[in-house]
């Protein structure tokens, strides 16, 4: 051992420094920016998902359990305790696969730790300035552990966006709480003995429950802390703590370097496309082969994808549901194809029982190709007169390459509240997402969220 790691402050005590030391003004523009970013794609996805099977059902069992109605839900009419709150209204923003994305480690930062903090900045009050702090440092702290344990931790199985989510939980819930600095090392610490979920389950609403348990267990883990309970100050990386125990040695140097300089979260990006990011590259490049080739979907005799290990290892599969169209190569290239279109209709149970979008999806094949980098794909189409066309696409829309603009979120927003019910209110929600730095109580924000009828 070092000489000097008997005084090295262990990740739990310097995140903990971190968030309970940072101020608003430490995030400087850009970060506060990408925050109302990450905050107002998030809302426009729990809106859209309001009315959807799997929150409906999680409301209807919670209702029975639920503690005193201190918190509203996203879209709904239901008030809960802020910890059932904080759980549907991850799951609402998680459902459709349409959250933002840290693309180092594909962790959807914003789904565990917003509920976090609209349930507590309603409950027991904040400003907009305090919530949107804590916000941004809970997604901060998620991303830099998530890149200390990327790629073992998700390659063992571990769901990543629900294990390191209850972190950046933890850290949003202990800073709006107002805890020092040893409190919030403990909440991080409490938080290790709560991460769990499993890649096996992303094509199953079980996927949706681990990040709204990210959500509720962090939220738990910072009122814990503040009621005196304790962690072990090496939950994270010790010899049997949380980092080790689910992948590799943790690079610590990773985790911590550079904090309140290097942002994290300036790294995080938005979807335009409802389905894993790893297929956006396909998706835009067999949009860009139509339009440019007028190639009609009955002209194709055959389509290739060449990707990466991680694409393969994701997007090669059978689809069953209107869940593994959303994680599928050969969905997203029929629909692309035949529609012109990837949106949510086009990965509705609908577009995946659709016979031509099973007919088309059984000539797309997969193909390995390692010296295309991460996220990046190549399509070739073979049309059944014998022409070929090749598109590659290496920074897919969305990404920190071609990132989304806030017109286009905003424009992203509008269509997801329209299959909801908050289409009049719209335009105010997203004009108090700007501005919920100015607000005196965030709570207003929910108190717009949540009116379930126009």
């Amino acid at each position: 051992m070092p000489a000097d790691a008997v005084n090295r402050p262990t990740a739990s005590e310097a995140l903990g420094a971190f968030v309970a030391c940072s101020s608003w003004d430490d995030l400087g523009d850009m970060v506060r920016r990408q925050a109302k970013r990450s905050l107002l794609n998030f809302v426009g996805c729990a809106l859209g998902a309001a009315d959807e099977g799997p929150v409906a059902a999680a409301v209807s069992v919670l209702a029975g359990v639920s503690g005193p109605p201190r918190a509203s839900l996203i879209g709904r009419t239901e008030r809960f305790d802020v910890l059932n709150a904080a759980f549907v209204n991850a799951i609402a923003g998680n459902l459709f696969d349409f959250d933002d994305t840290h693309l180092a480690t594909v962790i959807h930062p914003t789904a565990p730790v917003a509920p976090v903090v609209l349930a507590l900045a309603e409950s027991r009050g904040a400003t907009g300035e305090a919530m949107l702090t804590a916000l941004a440092l809970g997604m901060e702290v998620e991303c830099r552990i998530g890149n200390a344990v990327s790629p073992a931790h998700y390659a063992r199985g571990w769901h990543i966006t629900a294990t390191c989510g209850v972190f950046g939980a933890a850290a949003a819930a202990a800073k709006l709480l107002g805890l020092s600095a040893e409190q919030t090392a403990h909440a991080l610490g409490i938080a290790a003995s709560e991460a769990a979920g499993l890649v096996e389950n992303l094509t199953t609403a079980a996927k949706n429950i681990g990040v709204g348990n990210a959500a509720r267990n962090g939220l738990l883990a910072a009122l814990m802390a503040e009621a005196g309970y304790e962690a072990a100050p090496g939950a994270i990386e010790g010899p049997l703590g949380w980092a080790r125990a689910s992948g590799d040695v943790p690079d610590i140097a990773l985790m911590l370097g550079g904090l309140g300089r290097d942002w994290e979260l300036l790294a995080n990006a938005f979807k335009p496309y409802p389905s894993g990011v790893v297929l956006h590259a396909v998706i835009d490049a067999c949009l860009e082969l139509r339009a440019d080739h007028a190639i009609d979907a009955a002209m194709i005799e055959a389509v290739t994808v060449s990707g990466d290990a991680l694409l393969l290892a994701r997007g090669d599969r059978a689809v069953r549901n209107e869940r593994d169209a959303r994680v599928s190569i050969q969905h997203s290239a029929a629909v692309a194809f035949l529609f012109g279109a990837a949106g949510l209709a086009e990965h509705s149970l609908a577009a995946a029982d659709d016979p031509r979008v099973r007919a088309f999806r059984a000539i797309v094949s997969p193909r390995l190709d390692a010296t295309l980098p991460k996220g990046a794909a190549r399509v070739e189409v073979r049309l059944k007169d014998g022409r070929t066309f090749t598109a590659t696409v290496v920074d897919a829309r969305g990404s920190l390459g071609k990132p989304m603009s806030d017109a286009e979120i905003e424009a992203k927003v509008r269509a997801l509240a329209a299959g909801g019910r908050s289409t009049s209110r719209v335009d105010a929600i997203i004009d108090r997402i700007w501005r919920v730095d100015a607000l005196a109580d965030a709570g207003a924000l929910m108190a717009l969220l949540s009116a379930a009828e126009d």
